[in-house]
């Protein structure tokens, strides 16, 4: 294994990776959507770049694969029901913040209001449903998804304390991100510094274009089946340094913001990411994903303080991580409020149900040492100087 590796060269050479999705799906028409420059720049990092090993190779090749794949499909329902982009993504409730601020919780409890509609994992793996699929039949794509996520726990049980998986739970759209191929999810999967570099320069107004119309196919996919709900509840990290584009596609977005202290983030973070570099290279790279990935939140911390001072207060609400898991429900009764949301018995019902099921305790604990990647206290102390002084200093003590 070596950057710049033959293997590499071969394995993502554009030419050969387009005529294959191509090829295997039986479809040539990709839609009007703008792929093609941030595609050509992460094969470029992966070829020339990217540390990987066999597995690891196989790995970002498949889901490059899968990614063209899904848009040559997403355009062909398009095509045949061209309903599907009439459907309206109203209204988002958006919860945004830092990796390991409770993001997961607060997503799945406020999708569980049973006016909400949620992307489950499922959904987000495989937004394009099979050609032949009986909507009056469980759904093919779960049973795959399922063998993933157990695959995924197979192969690194660490997995199980980062992040708790389920293929029929709510997950964020980063996923559906990833199809724009101007995301943050193949440096979360290797070493990439070029594509990494260049995102940070791009607009992303595409990549938040496409996935308003993937979100209107499984909007659609979820009316075929006879589920209507009044609004969508999203979540990603990754949203933190988009603010701006976010509001500009979808004008009637709120925001709930999660804050955390990013001496505790940060390695956490670094830990998740870590443990995915580690399969996919046979290189001992904590240090440098610990540094990237202090720096990748501070970035997107930075541009969310400076985006929100565009908008009126009324778009966002922040939440204290320890008082959301000391009362998660309470937290989201008040961003109802701000919102202008009615909090209705059935949706306290909902969210009850859910912390009921699903308690804490279940998983085990998340362990990590900041010096394992490289971080100081000190460090990520100066990296988020700002940020603290605002919203976690004054809650210390």
């Amino acid at each position: 294994m070596s950057r710049g590796s033959a293997e590499n060269r071969a394995a993502f050479d554009e030419a050969a990776l387009l005529a294959e999705a191509c090829r295997t799906t039986g479809l040539d028409d990709y839609g009007p959507d703008a792929f093609r420059e941030p595609l050509g720049v992460l094969l470029r990092s992966l070829r020339e770049e990217a540390p990987l090993n066999e597995l690891g190779r196989m790995i970002m090749r498949t889901r490059i694969l899968e990614s063209l794949a899904t848009r040559l499909e997403t355009q062909h329902w398009v095509k045949r029901h061209p309903e599907i982009l009439e459907e309206k993504i109203e209204a988002p409730i958006v919860i945004i913040g830092q990796m390991r601020t409770g993001t997961t919780m607060l997503h799945r409890i406020i999708a569980s209001d049973p006016r909400n509609h949620a992307a489950d994992w499922w959904e987000t793996r495989f937004p394009a449903p099979p050609r032949d699929i009986d909507w009056s039949k469980p759904d093919p794509r779960i049973p795959v998804a399922e063998a993933e996520v157990a695959a995924i726990l197979e192969a690194d049980p660490r997995q199980a304390s980062i992040h708790p998986w389920n293929a029929q739970a709510p997950d964020e759209e980063i996923m559906l991100l990833e199809h724009s191929f101007l995301s943050h999810v193949p440096e979360a999967f290797c070493n990439i510094p070029t594509y990494r570099a260049w995102i940070n320069e791009q607009d992303w107004t595409p990549s938040y274009v496409y996935l308003r119309k993937l979100l209107q196919l499984l909007q659609w996919q979820k009316r075929q089946r006879g589920k209507v709900r009044e609004r969508w509840v999203l979540k990603s990290p990754g949203h933190l340094g988009y603010i701006d584009t976010l509001f500009k596609v979808f004008p009637g977005a709120v925001a709930i913001l999660t804050h955390r202290d990013p001496v505790e983030t940060v390695p956490s973070a670094a830990s998740m990411n870590q443990a995915m570099w580690a399969l996919y290279s046979d290189e001992d790279e904590s240090s440098v994903v610990g540094a990237q990935w202090q720096d990748r939140l501070a970035w997107g911390t930075k541009r969310a303080m400076a985006s929100r001072e565009n908008y009126d207060a009324n778009r966002f609400v922040d939440v204290w991580f320890r008082d959301a898991l000391k009362d998660p429900i309470a937290e989201i009764e008040r961003a109802y409020g701000v919102f202008g949301i009615e909090f209705t018995p059935e949706a306290r019902a909902g969210m009850e149900k859910w912390r009921t099921d699903n308690p804490r305790d279940k998983r085990p604990p998340h362990e990590y040492r900041l010096e394992d990647y490289g971080l100081t206290k000190e460090g990520i102390e100066a990296a988020f100087a700002e940020y603290r002084e605002r919203f976690i200093v004054p809650r210390l003590g």
